[in-house]
């Protein structure tokens, strides 16, 4: 190689480097705090409660024969206060799913300290399991506080948008990946590992309603292995209602 070439390849790897030294790269943690306020600021960060409603589509087999519509898709959250673990159940969740003819398609629920079905309650080890494949977003929400510790790792793209990847490593050792988007903030995407595989959800059609500092994602798309399991349209919602314990525990 000659010289001349080998100082055009020099210069040409040190542009990049050049063109970014004027530029600080944002943290983790500046990264973080942006997406809480495009969220919704402290309405967002601890809601007392959410309430969902919208429909679902589900593939049990894995596979575009297998498709359920489910045209009544609800879901109740009471939030915890705190939490330092992001696939441990906390406060305390129901979800209802009914087909068109108002038959159970499935429900579930956790009231704090109790899992339940359709069918009563849930044995401990089958609940757990259950739990921890579903909670994982919620985590970001506390990911400023003490114990937790943020990766900024390389930056990617989702839905077409360009977004910056966060690793949020919470207390109790758990690591999820969160996607936010370069523009406007908004998360686009998470991933974690789970028994069942690796987990992806991707949000997008973003709102809020008037006068609620709150903003929701209108779809919500759930992966495993780069298999979608699921999808949830989501047409509205309700923040800070008070929803009684009871609500939580389903009898046979």
């Amino acid at each position: 190689m000659s010289l001349d070439r080998r100082n055009l390849l020099a210069l040409g790897l040190a542009a990049p480097l050049i063109l970014a030294a004027g530029k600080v790269p944002m943290t983790g943690a500046e990264i973080v705090a942006r997406a809480h306020a495009a969220a919704g600021g402290e309405t967002w960060l601890r809601p007392r409660s959410l309430i969902m409603t919208g429909h679902a589509s589900f593939f049990p087999k894995r596979d575009e024969a297998s498709r359920v519509e489910v045209p009544n898709y609800t879901m109740w959250r009471v939030y915890p206060e705190q939490s330092t673990d992001a696939h441990l159940a906390n406060g305390m969740v129901r979800i209802d799913a009914r087909l068109a003819n108002g038959e159970v398609y499935f429900q579930t629920a956790f009231d704090g300290v109790e899992t339940y079905s359709q069918a009563g309650r849930v044995p401990g080890a089958q609940a757990s399991r259950e739990w921890s494949e579903n909670f994982g977003f919620g985590i970001i929400r506390f990911a400023l506080e003490p114990g937790f510790t943020l990766d900024r790792l390389p930056d990617d793209s989702a839905e077409g948008r360009a977004i910056y990847v966060v690793r949020v490593n919470d207390p109790q050792g758990g690591k999820t990946l969160f996607g936010i988007a370069q523009d406007d903030f908004q998360i686009l995407w998470l991933g974690f590992q789970t028994a069942r595989g690796w987990h992806e959800r991707r949000y997008s059609n973003f709102y809020r309603k008037p006068g609620i500092s709150f903003t929701q994602p209108g779809l919500v798309r759930l992966y495993y292995d780069g298999i979608k399991q699921n999808q949830i349209a989501w047409t509205d919602y309700r923040v800070g209602e008070s929803i009684p314990q009871s609500w939580f525990q389903i009898a046979p």
